[in-house]
Order: structure tokens, then sequence, then C-alpha cells
């Protein structure tokens, strides 16, 4: 009647666009200071300290273990430990995940067992204050030279 679920580290969603899949791995043996910024999708199993802006999916397995000012990312997924502010369209807490900072999401999902301590703030859409993609810009007919003005 109730099974686990085998993809219980994925996103939720059936289907996954490109910015949530997983593309760097922050193994479960690694520590590792600094600033984690760009695209893609990460998943971090060790230990993280310093600032995380991406543009993409950001998984914090069960072993992984967050401190940061302020993570910023398209789509969080806790299911270990997070110190510090979330700002992301959307956010899950696992049952596993434990959170200690403030969440702004435009989406927000917890299980049972999931821990909080800090507020949520929900906004119909949510701004990671990161700059667009080249692609995106591009796309949306941004700097390219034919809509500059000469």
């Amino acid at each position: 009647m109730f099974r686990k679920r085998e993809d219980s580290l994925l996103p939720s969603l059936q289907q996954a666009g490109p910015t949530e899949r997983i593309t760097s791995v922050l193994g479960s043996g690694i520590t590792w200071k600094g600033a984690l910024s760009g695209s893609g999708g990460i998943r971090i199993e060790g230990a993280f300290d310093g600032d995380i802006a991406i543009r993409g999916l950001l998984v914090v397995g069960e072993t992984g273990r967050v401190t940061c000012e302020h993570l910023r990312a398209n789509v969080v997924i806790v299911a270990g430990a997070v110190k510090g502010n979330i700002t992301a369209e959307k956010v899950e807490i696992r049952s596993t995940g434990r959170v200690w900072g403030n969440v702004v999401t435009a989406a927000f999902a917890t299980e049972e067992g999931a821990f909080l301590r800090g507020q949520i703030t929900m906004e119909e859409e949510v701004d990671i204050g990161l700059p667009p993609l080249a692609e995106d810009n591009h796309r949306a007919g941004g700097d390219s030279e034919e809509n500059q003005p000469h």
C-alpha cells in the first residue's frame, strides 16, 4: 500500500526541466569552503561552508551540511542540514531535513519530521537575485546586436 519513493532525493516534479538535473556532486567525504555559483544542478553530501548562488537545482543530501549566510537557487531540496537563509522558487524539506534560517519562496513543501527554525515568507513570484543566463537574455530579445540602437 505504501512504498518509499526510490527517487527520494529527486525533484517531486514529474517533468524535470534542464535546471532540475544534478550535474555536480560534492561527496560525503568532502569538506569545501568557498563559493558556488553558475548554473546546473548540485547535490551536496559533504560539508559546505560559503556562498551558494546557482541557477538550477540544489539538493542537500541526508549526510550534507551547508552553512551559508544566504543560499539562492531555483529549486532547493533539503534532506540534510542547512544553516542560513534560503531564497528559491521552490523549497522542499524532507523528513530528515533540518533548516536554521528564514525561507523566501513561491512554493513550499515539507514532510512529517522535517525541522525549520525560522520564518517562511511565501511570495507570488520569487527573484533569486541572479543575472539572467545569456541564452535567456537572447531569447527574450535582450542584449542581442539586432536590438541595440545604432
